[in-house]
């Protein structure tokens, strides 16, 4: 029951993290004028961003991090939002 619980609690908080990292590269989106990034450079901006922040969250169930096939599966999942 207790391990039911706190994988569920556990994928909560993945998934409000990614939406937070979301809206926090939302808002770094800005050039050095102090303006926002449009276009071409908005996007690189935010891919870069976003794999950033989800590479910090490659780690395996026992914390160590994540490598090969199982990092390339954790990211493009963790970096489409799914």
């Amino acid at each position: 029951m207790f391990r039911g619980v706190f994988l569920a609690a556990m994928i909560a908080v993945f998934a409000a993290g990614t939406a937070m990292a979301q809206e926090t590269c939302e808002s770094k989106a800005v050039g050095k004028d102090g303006k926002a990034l449009a276009g071409a450079a908005k996007t690189s901006f935010m891919k870069k961003c976003t794999a950033d922040a989800c590479a910090t969250k490659a780690v395996s169930s026992e914390g160590k991090p994540l490598a090969g096939a199982a990092k390339n599966s954790f990211m493009k999942k963790c970096e489409k939002g799914a």
